[in-house]
């Protein structure tokens, strides 16, 4: 089949390096590269591709096929961007993480219409943030969906579903990671499913959907008041971005690796919310919290590097004793 292959951020280079592969087995051809248009990033502003772009580019220089792949960085939909996907005579269209509903019109281009891989167990956490969203809430188990597109997002008829469990201490980053491979695992399967039309899609129990939404730099704020434990899973949930953050004596401080101390450890003596207690050789710095006392051993104030708990004390011995927030 040829396929046009819509993505962006890292999780879904594994993906189309998959889709590379099975082209070069010859099973199936790879005619293009929906991606979004570079932007500004970093703290120089300089313009960069996207994570799916770039691999596109050193895939394309490495002399894959007899031919580049051909990218198409389009901030919208637009009937000149269909005209020349329509141009590659593509049968199927094939979605992961690329932030956008497909109108039908765009859907019409390909005879074997299109599917969109979301890392959830749909219908629960419909939405762009799934896997902070299973973080937060501290599931146990997440998985991989592979759906047929729709016009509401997330809405389409289940094809694949493969669950797997959450271990209680995956960061975003780690969780991410881990559902591209398993995402690209799922793609053989998929397509030969549709090659010989023996691919059967169920609906969705609307009644079940949960949604989550888009995250700011604000989110990462701590709320001391919180448990330990959701703080620690707050942590996890905003690695690597944005980050949780608080204040101290004016400065930005990033608490990067935190884990609620055993029930039954307090302070010796009543203490408010955003205390630093004092350390623990095995967790690091303590900080009380509205209940229970998290064990903090990875800090970083403001643009500085992120360092080890003892390392950081070194350089910032005014800490212990102090207050955040």
């Amino acid at each position: 089949m040829r396929i046009v292959y819509a993505g962006s951020p890292d999780i879904a280079v594994p993906a189309l390096q998959r889709l590379v592969e099975l082209e070069i087995s010859g099973e199936h051809q790879l005619v293009g590269v929906l991606t979004n248009p570079d932007k500004p990033r970093g703290r120089h502003g300089r313009s960069e591709p996207t994570a799916v772009s770039a691999a596109v580019t050193e895939l394309s220089e490495q002399g894959r096929g007899k031919t580049r792949i051909g990218q198409f960085k389009s901030q919208v939909l637009s009937p000149v961007l269909g005209d020349a996907i329509a141009g590659l005579q593509p049968d199927i269209l094939v979605s992961f993480a690329y932030g956008r509903i497909f109108p039908p019109w765009f859907l019409g281009i390909f005879p074997q219409g299109g599917v969109n891989i979301h890392p959830s167990l749909l219908p629960r956490y419909r939405g762009p943030t799934p896997l902070q969203a299973a973080i937060l809430a501290e599931d146990r188990e997440t998985g991989i969906t592979i759906q047929t597109l729709a016009s509401a997002m997330d809405a389409g008829d289940i094809l694949f579903q493969e669950p797997f469990p959450l271990t209680g201490e995956e960061t975003t980053g780690e969780l991410s990671a881990l559902m591209g491979r398993k995402a690209a695992d799922l793609l053989p399967l998929l397509l030969q499913g549709f090659a010989q039309g023996t691919l059967t899609g169920r609906p969705q129990d609307e009644e079940k959907a949960t949604y989550c939404s888009l995250i700011t730099k604000g989110d990462g704020r701590i709320d001391w008041t919180l448990s330990a434990h959701r703080i620690a899973a707050q942590i996890r949930a905003f690695t690597p971005w944005p980050l949780c953050w608080t204040m101290h004596e004016g400065q930005y401080l990033y608490i990067l690796e935190g884990k609620p101390l055993c029930p039954g450890v307090e302070a010796a003596k009543p203490a408010a919310p955003g205390a630093v207690l004092g350390i623990d050789k095995h967790t690091g710095v303590l900080i009380q919290t509205g209940e229970g006392v998290l064990g903090v051993s990875r800090l970083q104030y403001g643009t500085k590097k992120a360092l080890d708990w003892r390392v950081f004390l070194n350089g910032a011995r005014n800490f212990l004793d102090s207050s955040l927030g």
